[in-house]
């Protein structure tokens, strides 16, 4: 085998590695495996339901359809399908960030993650799921409530049953990819999330190949154009989430007991995008409330405000405006959760550790915030760029066959895709180093 010590491994090392050790197969066949049955779960259909009458309304109603599409980015589908797995793996999803947000704001729960160790995450691990479980009924009595008006025989059995069918197929998803996260390769959930993106590629590609068939010039270079806006983006993408700006930091000489340490020298890494794709996650959300309740409600007010928020709407300028606005806040909002500069100089100080030309204490703290309030900025811009760009060209272009791939999707993908691959990496490295203790 051609192991290359000291250095990342390259491609030849990682395939080699995944067949021939053991470990590393099995670790990938577990994961496909629990996936392909996430995957199967979709298709089995919640009975009772008239899906010809369903389908029609879902075609006929432009903002009912534009909520379980943007739904169904993150379920595979299965919301439009109403299969047993409609939910997917949202509730669960909800519920950690609903435990995110709680422990930056209750001290008890910031406690648990910061000063009780692994038995401290065992417990907020338990208590997401609790949440997960009440956000999945929730959830599933409103759908079950709505597709009453297709059920064919409506009742309180009809919605009961219905409520019941999807939280079990929720919380059976949510302990697959817990399985996933434990047994096999990645993050369960977001492989899970990875996997219903993906599952809605070929249908996009195949609408689009039958466009670029039957239209003229204009509409194939159409296509090629937002073809390449997709490329650069992911390139763009791969770029901002590997992007970090690195604080030098100085650890002064010290002596504990007869052993003299000597001045080490490293440094703080600050991700140029510390919240990821959430900031978009929050966003998309909050515009997609008032279809939400421009459907239910059928409010003249609310209807034109969903129609003035919209990307299709009469002012597109100001949805991209307001979505740009709500991705900057989300950003540094999302920022200040992760990252708390005071902390992080309080530690320093601890630790006999400073930034060269910056006082420990306070002024390391305002040094930290600076740079992360000029690293939020950029990288929020960059987020708002990613998120309107290619709306943009889909409605200069006229071609809608990747409508809600835009975006959110394209960064859950690339940053999924970098997750599991230094996992893999770094399981080939161990692999290369308990080498060299057996020779």
């Amino acid at each position: 085998m051609v192991v290359s010590r000291g250095k990342t491994p390259n491609a030849q090392e990682t395939f080699l590695q995944m067949a021939q050790a053991s470990g590393l197969r099995g670790r990938i066949l577990i994961t496909v495996g629990l996936l392909i049955l996430c995957r199967l779960g979709i298709f089995i259909p919640v009975p009772g339901i008239d899906r010809v009458a369903f389908s029609n309304d879902l075609q006929g109603n432009a903002n009912l359809g534009g909520v379980i599409g943007f739904l169904d980015i993150f379920s595979g589908g299965g919301l439009s399908a109403l299969g047993v797995f409609a939910l997917g793996i949202l509730p669960y999803i909800n519920a950690s960030i609903i435990l995110q947000l709680l422990t930056a704001a209750v001290p008890a729960l910031e406690d648990l993650q910061k000063n009780e160790g692994e038995a401290g995450r065992r417990k907020i691990a338990q208590l997401t799921r609790y949440v997960s479980l009440g956000w999945a009924l929730l959830q599933s009595i409103v759908i079950a409530v709505w597709v009453t008006r297709y059920a064919v025989t409506p009742g309180p059995l009809f919605t009961i049953q219905t409520a019941l069918a999807l939280v079990a197929g929720s919380m059976f998803v949510m302990w697959i990819s817990e399985l996933i996260t434990e047994r096999g390769i990645g993050n369960g959930a977001s492989l899970l999330i990875f996997l219903n993106i993906v599952a809605t590629l070929p249908r996009s590609l195949q609408q689009t190949l039958e466009l670029a068939q039957s239209g003229d010039r204009s509409t194939v270079g159409g296509i090629v154009i937002l073809l390449i806006v997709f490329l650069a983006t992911i390139v763009g993408i791969v770029f901002v989430q590997e992007g970090t700006r690195r604080i030098p930091v100085v650890s002064a000489r010290r002596q504990v007991g007869n052993r003299v340490y000597s001045e080490r020298s490293s440094y703080l890494p600050l991700r140029l995008n510390q919240g990821g794709v959430m900031p978009i996650i929050f966003a998309s959300a909050i515009l997609v409330l008032p279809f939400s309740l421009a459907n239910f409600t059928s409010n003249e007010v609310v209807l034109r405000i969903a129609n003035y928020l919209s990307p299709n709407g009469p002012t597109p300028w100001l949805y991209a405006l307001f979505y740009l606005v709500l991705i900057v806040a989300f950003s540094y909002f999302y920022s200040s959760l992760i990252l708390n500069p005071v902390d992080l100089a309080q530690n320093l100080k601890k630790m006999g550790s400073s930034i060269p030309g910056v006082r420990p204490g306070r002024a390391t703290s305002q040094y930290v915030q600076g740079v992360l309030n000029r690293l939020t900025i950029l990288g929020a811009v960059f987020l708002g760029l990613v998120a309107i760009i290619p709306t943009a060209v889909e409605g200069a272009t006229r071609i809608r066959t990747f409508q809600g791939f835009g975006a959110t999707s394209l960064l859950i993908l690339v940053g999924v895709a970098i997750d599991t691959a230094k996992q893999v990496q770094t399981y080939v490295i161990s692999q290369r180093y308990e080498g060299m203790v057996k020779d």
